[in-house]
């Protein structure tokens, strides 16, 4: 049996909120106005980035309950330049998101930097250095 990673799904109290977020990546989202709370988009190599509602969530796992503190998992953005990484995160800052991390070199050899989206779930954006 093979497993292929093919989304990544988030869970948003308000899903114009978090898609007005994400569209600052290029993202185009299907299923927005869908009334069961559910939004899709493509982020290429057959890998989906998925939205649903807490209320939608709610409907179907019992027990569900909202998480709190530092996010434990981030969606990462590579981008082609380090100036590219930067002039995102500003981008952001200046759209009034909130940055964890702002623009750094990182040991590892790339630009690096983190922003939390509108959920409390983290964004990476890095670029080779």
């Amino acid at each position: 049996m093979n497993a292929k990673a093919a989304a990544i799904g988030i869970v948003v109290a308000d899903m114009s909120v978090s898609i007005e977020f994400y569209q600052h990546f290029g993202l185009s989202f299907t299923g927005a106005d869908s009334p069961h709370g559910h939004a899709e988009a493509d982020l290429g190599n057959g890998l989906s980035l998925l939205l649903d509602t807490e209320d939608s969530i709610q409907s179907f796992t019992s027990g569900w309950t909202k998480s709190s503190g530092s996010p434990r998992t981030t969606v990462c953005f590579q981008f082609d330049t380090p100036q590219d990484v930067d002039a995102k995160f500003g981008e952001l800052m200046l759209a009034g998101y909130h940055g964890m991390r702002g623009p750094w070199d990182a040991p590892w050899g790339q630009r690096y930097a983190s922003v939390i989206d509108p959920d409390g779930s983290g964004v990476d954006l890095f670029a080779q250095l």
